[in-house]
């Protein structure tokens, strides 16, 4: 049974109603500071099975991983990518909710809930505080303590990168273990990370060689995204041109298409595209820099460690723009081609 997008929206805004003060007062527990905490086993919360958000909670799990070496992780995630985003990880085991639109799957459905209630955990831990489904999901397990995901003002104020997606669980994260009696990390972020083997990496070299037999470094860049994200062919080609002009001397420029099969740029440069995404994230790996719009390709270049030049025409840069690796996030609406430049020429040659 399908919704209209309609009835989509108004489902998850009643849905958000209903859910939004679950768990709000388990941020504050009473703890005896000199009781020593075991953490062993822990449930990590966040239902969604968009590409993008799947890659933007390895920083939370590396968080949580470097806090609690021995840890044994439960990962609540919905759809098919989550066991190739996490394959390199270790001690994490995926509880994996399936699409609900299928009545066959209902039985399904109902039994990874069962499966979570079953389980014992000492640290339940939401991700994305405005997420119904997460809340309900930590609401539902049974553990020691709760993290939902909400925040005080303070800490909001304290970070200027606390409104980005992959960082704020993190600091939220940080900040309710010091209420439980444990001494604050303040180390850096972690990166998006999909661990790529040495294997992949190499294997992604030899198929960018493939595509482009020389011995020039390469820029990636991927000209798609969906709705309003997807820059104009216009837009493209004339960008395409400069950056003809200024590199393709001294680089490849290989284009990466998405499964629509479409150029913005008509297909003027060597292209690559395959649908698996550890492959994606092996062969951009093995570029200088990768080029794109805000979309699921930015987040898997990021993956994979590449510099990254994140392209914004939404008012969402601080909350999804690429951090760590000598990445940037740029907003195209108040800049023009130079500074888009500048920002490559940054990235290759950083200081």
């Amino acid at each position: 049974m399908k919704f209209s997008p309609k009835t989509n929206e108004l489902r998850r805004k009643v849905t958000k109603s209903l859910t939004k003060n679950i768990g709000r007062s388990s941020l504050i527990h009473k703890t005896d500071i000199l009781q020593k905490i075991e953490i062993k086993k822990i449930l990590i919360s966040r239902p969604n099975h968009r590409l993008g958000n799947l890659l933007l909670i390895t920083p939370l799990i590396q968080e949580v991983q470097a806090t609690f070496p021995d840890c044994q992780i439960d990962l609540f995630v919905k759809g098919g990518l989550a066991p190739i985003v996490f394959q390199n990880y270790k001690n994490i085991h995926l509880i994996i909710e399936l699409p609900k639109k299928p009545f066959d799957n209902l039985l399904k459905y109902f039994k990874v809930w069962i499966t979570i209630k079953k389980q014992k955990y000492d640290m339940v831990i939401n991700v994305d505080k405005g997420s119904s489904s997460g809340r309900l999901s930590a609401q539902f397990a049974d553990a020691k303590y709760k993290f939902f995901g909400d925040a005080s003002e303070e800490i909001q104020s304290k970070y200027p990168d606390y409104e980005h997606i992959a960082k704020y669980p993190i600091y939220n994260f940080r900040e309710f273990l010091t209420q439980l009696g444990f001494e604050k990390r303040e180390n850096p972020i972690p990166s998006i990370d999909m661990k790529l083997s040495p294997e992949e990496i190499a294997e992604g070299k030899k198929i960018l060689h493939e595509i482009v037999p020389n011995e020039k470094k390469t820029i990636s860049f991927f000209t798609y995204a969906t709705a309003d994200k997807c820059y104009s062919v216009e837009w493209w080609e004339k960008f395409y041109e400069r950056l003809k002009t200024e590199y393709q001397d001294q680089y490849n420029l290989v284009e990466v298409l998405p499964v629509e099969n479409v150029s913005q740029v008509g297909f003027k440069s060597p292209t690559y595209y395959s649908k698996d995404v550890r492959e994606i994230a092996s062969v951009i790996a093995n570029t200088e820099v990768f080029i794109g719009a805000d979309s699921g390709i930015m987040h898997l270049a990021c993956a994979g460690l590449t510099p990254t030049l994140g392209l914004f025409s939404r008012p969402n840069i601080k909350k999804y723009q690429p951090f760590n690796n000598n990445s940037l996030g740029i907003n195209t609406n108040n800049t023009d081609i130079e500074d888009w430049i500048g920002a490559i020429n940054q990235i290759l040659s950083p200081k």
